[in-house]
């Protein structure tokens, strides 16, 4: 349960070149494959896990599903089919909490619009002393407003950012008024909200080895990262050409691009530069590591001061 980053599994199904029912964590209470069947998570093992990647590489992300030999091929693609994409999907509205989440600390206040954040991202704002309280991904302006955040925090999250208008008109009327950062989902979302465009990509970010470039320090950092979406560049690019902090002309004045994906070229964070504000498209909180980031927690906390 420590090393959990959410209340659930969110998982429907594992696929695995070979399943070992161990217990090789210091922590784990019981097999790996006694837990996912305690978690009524479907698992499937002798898989060649490689191929499936490869095929996604080329062919893109898409739908799929686990289905018993005795199952007809017609009626299983059937039920793949019948599967929502991804575009266009608001999932975060199926794990934002009920209910308002109060941490107390001595430090500065943040409010979080709860998306589905990650639980080592709380951990890092209160290792830092913060006060934190996160709210339902629906709430509204006036509610945050209400409890004076010294910074807004928009989390990570699943799904289309496209799809949550709610929250990007919430947002936009945050922006300005209070110091806005954004991790992950909600780096498109501040992006969004300041008039941006995002897309999704042909395969997602996914895995704790992409290479990003850091553009005010020329720093490059080993970064975890999970996301299918990213932001479109000022000039309706998808992949930018240079290693330069270009900038765009948003609805709240000047933003500039402050980190850069190596593999791919697309857009990893930004500045506002007439308003207090900043995302990363990454985790740096990076539960199981890499930590190369962390430090960009004590670089937007000094929004909130």
């Amino acid at each position: 349960a420590e090393a959990m980053e959410s209340d659930r599994v969110h998982a429907r199904a594992v696929i695995m070149r070979d399943a070992k029912n161990g217990e090789d964590a210091p922590t784990s209470e019981r097999g790996w494959l006694d837990w996912l069947a305690d978690c009524g998570v479907t698992a499937i093992s002798g898989i060649d896990t490689r191929a499936i990647v490869r095929h996604i590489r080329d062919a893109g992300a898409m739908r799929g599903g686990i289905f018993p030999a005795s199952m007809d091929e017609v009626e299983a693609m059937g039920r793949v089919e019948a599967e929502p994409q991804m575009a266009g999907a608001d999932l975060a509205s199926t794990v934002t909490p009920p209910e308002p989440v109060i941490l107390d600390g001595p430090g500065p206040h943040i409010v979080g619009l709860d998306t589905g954040i990650k639980l080592s991202i709380v951990r890092q704002l209160r290792e830092r002393g913060c006060r934190v309280t996160l709210l339902p991904c629906r709430s509204g302006p006036e509610e945050v407003l209400a409890l004076d955040p010294d910074l807004v925090f928009l989390a990570n999250g699943p799904g289309d950012p496209a799809a949550l208008d709610h929250v990007v008109g919430t947002v936009r009327e945050l922006v300005g008024k209070k110091p806005v950062f954004g991790i992950c989902l909600g780096h498109q979302l501040l992006c969004r909200a300041v008039g941006l465009e995002t897309f999704k990509l042909p395969f997602g970010h996914r895995g704790a080895n992409h290479p990003v470039k850091d553009l005010a320090t020329g720093k490059i950092e080993i970064t975890s990262q999970n996301h299918g979406f990213a932001v479109v560049g000022p000039g309706g690019e998808q992949r930018m050409e240079s290693d330069e902090p270009v900038r765009w002309e948003t609805d709240f004045g000047t933003a500039e691009l402050s980190h850069l994906n190596l593999y791919d070229r697309t857009v990893e964070g930004l500045r506002l530069l007439d308003v207090p504000g900043g995302t990363v498209q990454y985790h740096p909180e990076a539960g199981p590591g890499p930590h190369d980031a962390r430090y960009l927690f004590d670089r937007f906390l000094e929004l909130a001061r």
